[in-house]
């Protein structure tokens, strides 16, 4: 046997502690009076854009945005068929993105009880450097693996050494009909406030960042 064709997958998971936590919440209005949810909708926020200003400038949130506000109005109908007068809506979505998860855990455990007030979603997530960074690391590691198991296969029937003759994300060799498609990507973890606060301190649990690469390889074993 003088060589083989070997095609192998390969892959690599990490999990690390994440750097920023990016918190969602939604400010929302409705009534029968327009006037009146979209000034309930403004009087709702304007403190919210003032303390993440000043934790930004504190250096407790790297960044922060809220878009601008949606109004609609909608009419529904009673148990008899009749449409009703029309119920008006007002939202905005706020967005902030902590590196100081104590003050994120004291502000979310604040706000949460305001008036008008619901978090939509927390996520965990690394740097934008560190995330680069920890994904050409790992990718290097599944090519890693893809090697050490050519070789197994080599050592297995015999012959010593294998070379590398393609490489790609799982999926993408030039003859393969598979298509899993999973390339290095990080596997955000994410949280949800749900519920009623009742006034107690919410203590935020950090969940790690998952970042996995995954790659088919095939080499020449002789």
């Amino acid at each position: 046997m003088s060589e083989v064709m070997v095609t192998v997958h390969g892959e690599h998971v990490a999990r690390v502690a994440p750097e920023e936590a990016v918190a969602t919440l939604v400010v929302r209005a409705e009534g029968a009076a327009r006037e009146r949810v979209v000034h309930d909708v403004s009087a709702w926020t304007a403190p919210l854009r003032d303390e993440l200003a000043t934790a930004e400038a504190e250096g407790r949130v790297a960044q922060w945005s809220s878009d601008g506000m949606s109004v609609w109005a909608e009419r529904p109908w009673n148990a008899e068929g009749k449409r009703l007068a029309p119920v008006f809506h007002a939202t905005v979505t706020v967005t902030a993105t902590f590196t100081d998860f104590d003050a994120l855990s004291a502000w979310a455990s604040e706000v949460i009880a305001r008036e008008g007030v619901q978090f939509s979603g927390l996520e965990w997530r690394l740097s934008p450097l560190t995330k680069a960074a920890l994904e050409r690391s790992v990718a290097a590691e599944a090519v890693t693996v893809a090697v050490e198991r050519a070789t197994a296969y080599a050592r297995a029937l015999g012959l010593s050494a294998v070379s590398a003759v393609e490489i790609a994300d799982a999926g993408m060799l030039s003859d393969d009909r598979g298509g899993r498609g999973e390339s290095a990507r990080p596997l955000m973890a994410r949280a949800a406030f749900s519920g009623d606060a009742g006034g107690a301190d919410i203590r935020l649990q950090p969940a790690d960042v998952v970042v996995s690469a995954t790659v088919d390889a095939r080499f020449i074993a002789r």
